[in-house]
């Protein structure tokens, strides 16, 4: 009987896993099964660009793994029974159940309005192709003049008001940053971001927290009103809410907590990569939600679960950090090393070059999700020990 291997979500880490795990072990004796529930492979890094009027190629997930042994389900994940070993999913049939022996939950994070009123009914987001697509259709019908503000100064919302102040300059746009701008960044950074934020004509409104959104304004903490005839919410992200329904240990952020192998530390037969897991970095501190983190712990788990099937040994390898890049329009960027705990050293690259750096690592993640089974040497190696499932197939059972 074949061991199944099941996991949850396509972005950049689910389909990093899938791809490296169909690589590792051989066909006959595992299955890998990646279940998501768009029929194409989003590539989120790139969303401010879709917004704005740029058009993304279509990367159907079916063709990106032809061939590689990986069988792919477009369904909805509804539940996830960690103690029966088993997936609830909604498909264009209705409901179904897949059980298996080893999980890889990537199930990834949406955004997060923080319960600020009228956030979640007014304002646009980027953390999914449908609210990049609703952002598209409101900034293309904006007569010239009209305001947009961008909320949260983070990587995103640089990216986002960078990219709609380039794309649309008849257009009057704001950032409201909680923070000093760039305040993370080194003094190179730092300039260099405030140059660009002027070049392009955006207002920039720092130690600004914005407490309230309507359809045509934001207010913020001080009683200032920002006029806004598209607000775009970037403040952060946060997981979906089914990890925490399960028995799975999470943090009170829903988080799944694991070990350096992304290995849960409640159910030895699940791991979480990407921005699901709570996975310590140098430093003790944990991995902030990135791709920058993602892809790289969906390589540790998937090493980790083909060495623990054949009988391998598999190096416990620190997840670090080298840099942060940004993009500021289509022509320029800011390309930040960091330590290995993530915090700015002197030493950034700016400017067209950074640019092109940015675009190299765009085009880099998304190749290598498109190609698994290419830039690295096939190594199927025999699974020698099976775990007993204690999950039920519904063909199974009807036998």
């Amino acid at each position: 009987m074949q061991h199944r291997i099941v996991v949850l979500g396509a972005g950049y880490s689910g389909a990093s896993a899938a791809g490296r795990l169909a690589k590792r072990l051989r066909r006959e004796d595992v299955s890998v099964t990646l279940v998501n529930a768009e029929p194409d492979f989003v590539e989120r890094v790139r969303l401010h660009q879709l917004a704005t009027g740029h058009d993304l190629p279509s990367r159907p997930l079916a063709e990106m793994f032809e061939g590689t042994g990986v069988d792919l389900r477009v369904a909805r994940v509804t539940a996830v029974d960690a103690d029966r070993k088993a997936v609830t999913l909604t498909t264009a049939d209705g409901p179904d159940e897949l059980p298996y022996d080893t999980l890889v939950y990537a199930l990834g994070s949406h955004w997060d309005d923080q319960g600020v009123p009228g956030a979640a009914e007014h304002a646009h987001e980027l953390a999914g192709r449908a609210g990049a697509l609703r952002l598209r259709e409101r900034l293309a019908a904006l007569e010239a003049g009209r305001p947009v503000v961008v909320v949260g100064a983070g990587l995103t919302g640089l990216e986002a008001v960078t990219e709609i102040a380039e794309a649309r300059p008849d257009l009057d746009v704001a950032l409201a940053a909680r923070d000093g701008l760039g305040d993370w960044l080194s003094d190179k950074g730092r300039r260099h971001l405030g140059e660009v934020l002027d070049r392009l004509g955006v207002t920039v409104h720092e130690h600004t927290a914005v407490v309230a959104v309507e359809a045509d304004l934001v207010l913020t903490a001080d009683g200032t009103v920002l006029p806004s005839a598209a607000t775009v919410w970037t403040t952060g992200f946060t997981v979906h809410p089914i990890a925490r329904a399960t028995t799975l240990e999470v943090t009170d952020t829903g988080r799944i907590v694991v070990d350096g192998t992304m290995r849960s530390v409640s159910h030895p037969d699940v791991y979480a990569v990407g921005d699901a897991a709570w996975a310590m970095g140098p430093g003790d501190k944990p991995l902030r939600m990135s791709c920058a983190s993602g892809t790289p712990s969906a390589w540790q788990a998937a090493d980790a679960i083909a060495a623990r099937l054949t009988g391998g040994k598999h190096k416990d390898v620190p997840l670090r950090y080298f840099n942060q890049c940004v993009s500021l329009g289509r022509k320029d960027g800011l390309i930040q090393y960091v330590t290995a705990d993530d915090r700015a050293v002197p030493r950034a690259l700016a400017g067209r070059v950074a640019a092109v750096y940015k675009e190299l690592v765009c085009k880099g993640a998304v190749w290598a999700v498109a190609h698994p089974t290419l830039g690295m040497p096939t190594r199927r190696r025999a699974v020698v020990e099976q775990p007993a499932s204690t999950g039920t197939a519904p063909a199974e059972a009807a036998a």
